[in-house]
């Protein structure tokens, strides 16, 4: 099968979708498909073609994202896709170049399959900044409609995001499919025991220190202040064991969350890493004894599951996206707020080792759905259908 996925991002870019295409292409590919991804940024102002990566010029469009949009139609580019004579178009965004998806299978008269990866609604914030906030809202709501209707196939992430379609109106066929992760690469250690102690060290760690450990987007809607709170409601409680608060990421309120940190006299004890390179997360996951997320704006918590290959307990904050993944007390813990936060950490401090393992192996099991061989058969379904539709 010959399939062209056009996304708006893509590595070295580092964010949720950037890598679910990334895993996408690889599956496929590993699969016997023939697989071309266009996305921008191409360097010189120039459309250019790097094996099977498509890169079209564009400009940087979101303060503190790496995010480059290019434009809604690209001549160079669409005869590169049509000499690849694609058997399905795949668009997995809705900035221009997820358009341009769409309008190259109308041109090309081939199935297009259609994935809404990102909640918009809880992003309007960044464009509106606060005015006709519910009006942009609206529109979002009506574009998905739309947009759902003239693909001939659509994926949800996940039974949360099928849910908020379903409740905004939209009557499509919904096919759920949770993004595959390359666990493997988390799984295999990178690291032995003498380079881990030598990196916390480097980062003024203290072998003795019980690692809490926040990596990804470091943006508004993660909700960082959160864990910033309760962890210091935490400290205030009086430590009996010692802690330190890694946090791993970059994003537009990096400098307000050192400043929250300041003021609540924990800058001693939270460590703010900035960016790394997506190739270096899985060294810094091993540096950490329990992963925190305080997000409710996920379609599906995909550092979340890292860290559970990883071998980390995970607190996260209560959202049913997350109950397929993490069953209270079996695979990993819920908090609801930053009391509850608190009293929960001072529970997990002291899990014995026997329980601690069983709750790493759980977490394990429950992480086979989202493997890239599962993620293959569920996509490789969706495509069939879509072909079916055009016969």
């Amino acid at each position: 099968m010959n399939i062209v996925l056009f996304t708006d991002t893509y590595p070295p870019e580092i964010n949720g979708v950037s890598t679910s295409l990334f895993n996408l292409h690889k599956t496929l590919v590993e699969h016997g498909d023939r697989c071309l991804v266009v996305t921008s940024n191409a360097p010189d102002n120039e459309v250019v073609r790097e094996g099977d990566i498509i890169r079209i010029p564009g400009i940087s469009a979101m303060k503190g994202y790496d995010y480059h949009f290019a434009g809604f139609y690209n001549r160079k580019a669409f005869e590169m896709v049509k000499e690849f004579q694609p058997d399905i178009i795949h668009s997995n965004h809705d900035a221009p170049l997820g358009q341009f998806g769409f309008i190259s299978a109308a041109k090309l008269q081939v199935p297009i399959v259609y994935t809404y990866h990102t909640m918009y609604e809880d992003y309007t914030y960044y464009v509106t900044k606060g005015f006709f906030d519910r009006a942009a809202k609206r529109f979002v709501r009506f574009y998905i409609n739309l947009k759902s209707a003239q693909a001939d196939e659509f994926i949800a992430p996940s039974e949360k995001v099928k849910s908020y379609f379903r409740s905004i109106g939209v009557d499509s066929y919904i096919n759920v499919v949770p993004t595959g992760i390359d666990f493997g690469k988390f799984i295999k250690p990178k690291m032995n025991e003498e380079a881990i102690l030598k990196m916390k060290k480097s980062l003024g760690i203290d072998p003795k220190d019980f690692v809490l450990l926040y990596l990804g987007r470091v943006a508004k809607e993660k909700a960082i202040d959160v864990l910033l709170r309760g962890y210091a409601d935490f400290l205030r409680s009086g430590e009996k064991k010692p802690t330190k608060f890694l946090l791993v990421g970059g994003g537009p309120i990096l400098d307000d969350l050192k400043k929250l940190a300041k003021d609540l006299k924990i800058d001693d004890k939270v460590i703010f890493v900035g960016p790394v390179p997506g190739e270096e997360t899985q060294r810094y996951y091993q540096l950490g004894d329990l992963f925190l997320s305080a997000s409710v704006t996920e379609t599906q918590g995909l550092t979340i599951m890292e860290a559970m290959a990883s071998s980390l307990l995970v607190l996260a904050r209560y959202d049913d996206n997350l109950l397929g993944t993490i069953s209270e007390g079996k695979t990993g813990f819920f908090f609801y707020d930053e009391e509850d936060f608190k009293s929960h950490l001072s529970g997990i401090l002291f899990l014995s080792a026997s329980n601690k393992k069983a709750i790493i192996n759980n977490a394990m099991k429950a992480l086979e759905p989202y493997s890239l061989e599962s993620f293959y058969r569920n996509i490789h379904e969706v495509y069939v259908r879509a072909i079916k539709k055009n016969w």
